[in-house]
């Protein structure tokens, strides 16, 4: 049976459910070879022993539910059943009132993990880090949690506690982390010159007017007359602390926007249905022209995924780093005639040379990814003064080099086939 199917069927159990029960062991006979009819015969069956022998009585509805949100979990991590007050908080704008912790997170393989840390918050200040898997929050373990709930366990007043019992990979036995709620106000850009003409620009996290700020930033450097190479830094950069539908799109485009020539392709995407299937292409404008090297490690995440993506793709900038998370997908959220409704993932971002980011992540032409190591002790974003830093070092010996990104890309492509 086909994705679509399933959802279809279990949507409709709710509204035949009554029928189905009462019927028993009746079956229309023009529906008795179709998959879709046994598909909810055997569910119909199973619910009828659970109701018989369980240990305790459970409701129709609690079990109907159950079945809906677990199908939906086993999709991926944005696909998931709301009910009313879950829809109703999605839609609204109370959340930046509650203290927290500053952890973006998504579920692999149903496991509770940190994409990453946002810098200088609670979670980042604490030692989180990517890849950290959260197996209990406050003693209540995150087996089969979906995402919003992990996220409402952890918001609070500000000043109020939240411990989190981590395992990471290196760790022999897990490990408490007790994090104090704060309000987040995610940073976005941050600069420092390295040498002259040679500016460092740090994007920590994506949020409403991000590419204006890094464009007044770019601005106050001098733009082309006096820039001529730039190091921007996506590490450790999650996208935004809570993905909207449209939100991981926007400012992904936009920024990217910034530095590529009208008309290039900067992200499409694709989905079963017609409707998600969309691209997206620089626009009419001023675009600067300096040299760039893009940073990327495991904590880079959706919309900085798309913009390394665009600019690599390009050639508008080479990449440094380690490959990234790979989280970059369409979802939509869908109201159900109980009020109750579902978040579903209708389609998958791509790379302009067709690379799909979801799974797969950004590959760096230079890959960093021992060096990196130095700058992620303690598990925050970088310890290691920037001139120190190995990857942005690195970064700044080839944008000194005159050697272009298509000449760096083929030099590299014969030494790796050699």
């Amino acid at each position: 049976m086909t994705v679509t199917k399933r959802i279809k069927s279990a949507l409709l159990i709710m509204a035949i459910i009554a029928t189905a029960l009462l019927l028993a062991q009746t079956r229309p006979a023009d529906c008795a070879d179709k998959a879709d009819y046994k598909e909810l015969k055997l569910f119909r069956d199973v619910m009828g022993i659970v109701q018989k022998h369980y240990v305790k009585d459970v409701e129709d509805k609690e079990l109907v539910q159950g079945a809906i949100n677990g199908m939906l979990q086993s999709l991926d991590p944005n696909s998931q059943y709301l009910s009313e007050d879950m829809l109703k908080e999605l839609n609204s704008n109370t959340k930046e009132k509650f203290g927290d912790l500053g952890i973006k997170m998504t579920l692999e393989n149903g496991v509770l993990t940190v994409v990453s840390p946002i810098e200088d918050t609670p979670a980042s200040k604490a030692g989180l880090k990517s890849g950290d898997k959260i197996l209990k929050i406050d003693g209540e373990t995150t087996k089969n949690i979906s995402l919003l709930k992990a996220e409402k366990q952890m918001r609070g007043r500000p000043g109020t506690k939240v411990t989190l019992t981590i395992m990471r990979e290196g760790f022999k036995e897990f490990k408490d982390y007790t994090i104090e709620r704060a309000i987040i106000h995610p940073p976005s850009v941050k600069t420092q010159t390295l040498e002259k003409g040679y500016p460092y620009i740090r994007i920590a996290g994506f949020q409403e007017g991000t590419d204006a700020e890094l464009a007044n930033a770019i601005k106050d450097l001098g733009e082309d007359e006096s820039i001529k190479g730039m190091v921007l830094d996506l590490r450790s950069n999650p996208g935004s602390l809570r993905d909207s539908p449209d939100g991981l799109l926007d400012q992904a485009w936009k920024v990217a926007n910034l530095f590529l020539e009208k008309g290039a392709l900067i992200v499409y995407t694709r989905g079963r249905t017609k409707d998600p299937q969309m691209e997206f292409k620089a626009k009419p404008g001023k675009h600067y022209k300096f040299r760039m090297a893009v940073l990327i490690n495991e904590g880079t995440a959706g919309a900085s995924e798309i913009v390394a993506g665009a600019l690599q793709d390009n050639d508008r900038a080479l990449i440094f780093g380690s490959k990234s998370f790979g989280t970059a997908a369409a979802w939509e959220v869908r109201q159900l005639d109980n009020k109750s409704g579902i978040t579903l993932t209708t389609a998958y971002y791509f790379t302009p040379n067709g690379q799909k980011i979801q799974g797969t992540g950004i590959k760096p032409d230079a890959d960093n990814r021992e060096s990196e190591t130095a700058t992620q002790q303690s598990g925050r974003t970088r310890v290691l003064p920037l001139k120190q830093d190995p990857v942005v070092l690195k970064a700044l010996e080839w944008l000194k080099s005159g050697v272009t990104v298509s000449e760096y890309k083929r030099t590299s492509h014969k030494q790796a086939s050699h």
